[in-house]
């Protein structure tokens, strides 16, 4: 059993905002590196500037809005374990 006094390290608002911080860099980084990194692309959207982060964010949004529709899907009924 959790004991109700114990704080986690996601329960301190200042620990969001570094990791928020932390992710801004690491994705400010990865698209800066595109301009020292030379790539082999196989296919002509690939030399599209920030493909990949693009690429990255729709295949997310995507994801989430099939994971809405699935939802509707296989969603039971508040009671359906009770008796």
């Amino acid at each position: 059993m959790a004991d109700p006094e114990r704080r986690y390290i996601f329960d301190d608002p200042k620990n969001i905002k570094r990791l928020l911080y932390a992710l801004y860099v690491a994705c400010a980084l990865s698209v800066l590196a595109e301009f020292f990194i030379h790539r082999h692309v196989e296919h002509p959207w690939e030399r599209v500037f920030g493909f990949y982060a693009i690429y990255g964010f729709v295949a997310i949004v995507v994801l989430v809005l099939v994971a809405k529709e699935l939802r509707r899907l296989v969603r039971r009924k508040e009671d359906y374990y009770d008796a």
